[in-house]
């Protein structure tokens, strides 16, 4: 019985991990794209611009 016990424990654990580390790759693919976004945004204008002089 207590090995059953300690086998669903450690079951659990180790998806556990697989979901948090699954979690963590999101993040940072998602963080990446974002980040790559901002620079395409920044670096080119995405239309004409007006430029007013008085």
């Amino acid at each position: 019985m207590k090995t059953k016990f300690a086998a669903s424990v450690l079951s659990a654990l180790l998806y556990a991990q697989g979901l948090l580390g699954f979690a963590a790759l999101a993040t940072v693919l998602l963080k990446e794209r974002a980040h790559a976004s901002i620079a395409a945004d920044t670096d080119m204008p995405s239309g004409p611009s007006v430029l007013v002089v008085r």
